[in-house]
């Protein structure tokens, strides 16, 4: 028997009015212990990011992400489909242009892969709903996230010419038809340069999903290979910010949400639950968590060598990010997640 003593007593508050307590007896049962449970994951939460390249019939599978491809968009709109009916409500599109240059041009292309994509979907998926990251890494030559200049003698990223690149990519997304655009880049003021842009455009209907505390990580390194977006020279320390800091991802998302972000992203996730946590709790504003390609090509990799239960550990890992704040969260795993919680769709 588990008796508090008065010293407990005094420590727990009003755990002191419950002299016994015993836990375990809502513990008992799979049915109690659902009923009381203080976090809830729902397929409704989950966002699938999908791979998009030119072509037909194309699916190229990404080989340090087993079960993610590089997909034609006839090929992805069946992926969509597929996730859709799982209950998966949303996808998040990165492309693979046909062409790279010095500016990312195919960013902001009318005909830009990502744009004939979004078409595509909203026809054959209206009630998806998609959502467009907004960078040149995947587009330029060099892999950087805008226009590359010189300073000191060496190569630097140029932050506001960037700005009139990001703003054109986020209106041709809207203009597609995209239903959120999302600024991964950590470019400062560019949610008040797209915010702008779209209002221009007549989209002020179009919600900005903000890469507003976006951390320059070793997880990224598979996302690179199936983006095809890895910097020929030097990193985006410059840019994306310091693993140490806190109080400064706090300064980013308050600057994100000052300059009309509508929802803001902690990036990557499972390192990043106190940034997560903190600012959920300090700002109160919607907030996705995203469950990078490090963290699932690690889980898949133990799980394939019998060293992790897949199903279980993916579950655990989410709900921490329900648990720290998210309201929403990107993952490769959304599908799978979705058919774990509603096993009964078909």
């Amino acid at each position: 028997m588990c008796v508090i003593t008065q010293n407990a007593r005094m420590q727990t508050g009003n755990m002191a009015l419950f002299p016994i307590y015993r836990g375990r007896r809502l513990r008992e049962l799979p049915a109690l212990r659902r009923m009381f449970a203080e976090t809830r994951l729902s397929a409704d939460q989950l966002v699938l990011p999908l791979f998009v390249r030119p072509g037909r019939k194309e699916r190229r599978p990404v080989a340090s992400m087993p079960g993610v491809s590089q997909l034609s968009a006839d090929e992805l709109v069946r992926d969509a489909a597929d996730a859709f009916a799982a209950g998966v409500p949303a996808v998040l599109l990165f492309g693979i242009p046909e062409k790279k240059d010095a500016r990312g041009s195919e960013a902001y292309s009318a005909r830009g892969v990502v744009q004939e994509a979004v078409r595509l979907l909203k026809k054959e998926l209206p009630d998806l709903v998609v959502i467009t990251d907004v960078c040149l890494c995947e587009y330029t030559s060099h892999g950087h996230c805008g226009v590359v200049g010189k300073h000191r003698g060496g190569r630097v990223i140029l932050n506001d010419p960037t700005l009139k690149l990001l703003a054109q990519t986020a209106v041709s997304h809207a203009d597609a038809g995209a239903d959120i655009v999302a600024p991964s880049d950590m470019m400062d003021g560019r949610v008040a340069a797209i915010r702008t842009a779209l209002d221009r455009a007549g989209h002020q209907q179009i919600p900005i999903l903000s890469y507003a505390a976006k951390y320059a990580s070793a997880f990224y390194g598979p996302f690179r290979q199936a983006a095809e977006s890895a910097p020929k020279f030097g990193d985006r320390r410059t840019h994306q910010m310091a693993p140490p800091n806190v109080e400064e991802a706090l300064r980013e998302v308050a600057m994100d949400i000052a300059e009309g972000a509508d929802i803001v992203m902690v990036k990557p996730a499972l390192a990043y639950l106190d940034v997560l946590y903190r600012v959920k709790s300090e700002f109160g504003y919607p907030t996705a968590a995203y469950s990078v390609s490090g963290e699932y090509s690690m889980i898949k990799a133990a799980a394939a060598n019998g060293w992790l239960d897949e199903k279980a550990v993916i579950m655990e890992m989410l709900t921490a990010l329900r648990r720290a704040g998210a309201d929403i969260i990107i993952t490769y795993a959304a599908v799978e997640v979705a058919r774990w919680l509603t096993p009964c769709r078909t």
